[in-house]
């Protein structure tokens, strides 16, 4: 079975073919910059490997269409291609964001069920538009494949309603939709359960706390293999510091900058999105550009950098609190899998708690899970590689056996 996995935004896509019989990939790539006129497709066949072929190529995209058809024709071309013919494509996996309460497990897309995510996109109005664009476009260009949704804030279902809830007049929840959601969730489940396989154990005897540590940041507390608490919200803006969002602020803020700045909510909204974070406090948001500030002797990044492991480390002990147990910590995503400097800064002070890590054991750099922790530490703190892809085609392989 060989599974592709689309990940739309609204104006690039991601891609991966994975044979599911050895979950080797077997292409992946990227379409960027659709209806610029300096488009550009980067593509890679046999990625993993000692014989990968990359193509970049640079071109007008007008549309997701013009782009995945281009990618279709790079999967059979004597060169690039890993196919000798697109009906060896069993299926189509798409990243969704929002799921909202109506889809809390992935699901094979019918008509019906576009409309549903689309009447969800107020939720998420830059994302699920563009997941709807991609199976729309998968749809056409691929008929011959079913396309299956895997949706962010499905491992999050199983929160209860004491965590989901906030304390806003019911109403909003009854017809707004107003709760905590959670992200990454595709993500963090794959690490809890790659964590108790680690520990040798079954996912339903493991807590986890998993630190999802990239450009965006969420914590999930994990009980016996299911989500009871998540870091961000309504929307991926809440939480901990990210790279360019505020996390959680004083929710009184965005309406008194509105009163002493003259900016629209929307600005104001703009400006905790994509200006705040590290980015507001030091003007960088590539964590090792922060890194080389920091040696610089920048004070402004040494503020943002310990803001940053602050902010995490709070959350791990409040969720140490919520599981009453804890089996391991976990990190994962771009900075929990490869900055060591972060990793020591947010365990360090939590030895109390059973958390310590190694220094040499955490300077490792290594694609494989390992455990960083100190000897004689009570909790195994991990360093877990998300497989994000990997984890949507087997939500597909799940999906199409139960049909």
């Amino acid at each position: 079975m060989k599974i592709m996995v689309i990940n739309c935004g609204s104006s690039s896509f991601k891609y991966q073919l994975l044979d599911m019989l050895t979950h080797t990939v077997l292409c992946s790539g990227l379409v960027e910059r659709i209806g610029d006129t300096a488009g550009r497709l980067v593509h890679k066949k046999n990625p993993d490997t000692d014989t990968e072929c990359k193509i970049s190529e640079d071109g007008v995209f007008p549309d997701h269409t013009a782009g995945m058809m281009r990618v279709v024709a790079l999967l059979t071309d004597p060169e690039a291609g890993v196919l000798r013919d697109l009906s060896e494509i069993s299926a189509c996996g798409h990243r969704v964001v929002q799921g909202g309460e109506e889809f809390i497990r992935s699901t094979l897309v019918t008509k019906e069920v576009l409309d549903n995510v689309r009447k969800l996109s107020p939720l998420a109005p830059l994302h699920n538009p563009a997941g709807i664009q991609g199976i729309e476009v998968v749809m056409k260009i691929l008929p011959h494949c079913p396309s299956v949704a895997v949706f962010d804030t499905e491992f999050h279902a199983t929160m209860p309603p004491h965590a989901y809830m906030y304390a806003l007049p019911y109403a909003f929840y009854e017809e707004n939709r107003v709760r905590r959601y959670g992200f990454h969730g595709t993500s963090h489940s794959y690490v809890s359960r790659k964590a108790a396989d680690f520990l040798g154990k079954a996912p339903e005897d493991v807590n986890v706390v998993v630190c999802h540590l990239g450009n965006g940041c969420s914590i999930s507390a994990v009980r016996a293999g299911k989500c009871v608490d998540t870091s961000m919200g309504l929307t991926p803006l809440a939480g901990v510091i990210m790279g360019t969002r505020c996390g959680d602020i004083d929710p009184a803020v965005p309406a008194y900058l509105c009163a002493q700045t003259g900016f629209s909510p929307e600005k104001i909204d703009s400006v905790l999105n994509r200006e705040s974070g590290l980015k507001g406090i030091c003007g960088l948001n590539d964590m090792r550009d922060i890194h080389a500030a920091c040696a610089a002797g920048n004070a402004k990044a040494v503020l943002a950098l310990d803001m940053f492991c602050y902010s995490i480390k709070k959350y791990i002990g409040a969720y140490y609190a919520v599981l009453g147990s804890l089996d391991a910590l976990a990190f994962t995503a771009g900075i929990g899998e490869n900055d060591d400097i972060t990793r020591a800064a947010v365990c360090a002070g939590l030895e109390g708690l059973g958390i310590a890590v190694d220094p040499a054991a955490n300077a490792v750099r290594s694609s494989e899970p390992r455990a960083i922790s100190a000897g004689g530490a009570k909790v195994p703190v991990l360093v877990i590689p998300t497989n994000e892809e990997l984890a949507i085609a087997q939500a597909v392989q799940r999906v199409l056996q139960e049909r």
